[in-house]
């Protein structure tokens, strides 16, 4: 399995407009064959710092998701949003690997 972990830089006076694309992006990535573990809103201490977690099977399964959300329409309309409405100032994707006991 491989887990993305996503930790975004967000404009602190648009969190519902982030929290509207968090939840859409939730429903794509599940319905992309994903496993959504759910975004990460401030509730203290930073007030522009968001963090989401999701999982493939396989980095290869993760790229496949890459492809089919660069061509699925929702995905297309929610990132020219993210664009347009300039609420996310940034973001960097680490890739991770679970440990189980």
């Amino acid at each position: 399995m491989i887990t993305c972990h996503v930790r975004y830089v967000i404009d602190p006076y648009q969190i519902l407009a982030f929290e509207n694309y968090s939840r859409h992006w939730i429903r794509i990535v599940t319905r992309l064959g994903g496993l959504h573990h759910g975004y990460f809103l401030p509730a203290e201490g930073a007030n522009n710092l968001a963090y989401c977690l999701f999982s493939f099977p396989s980095l290869a399964d993760y790229e496949q998701y890459r492809k089919h959300a660069e061509a699925d329409p929702e995905s297309i309309q929610l990132v020219a949003q993210a664009v347009e409405q300039r609420f996310i100032v940034s973001y960097e994707r680490s890739f991770l690997r679970p440990v189980l006991d």
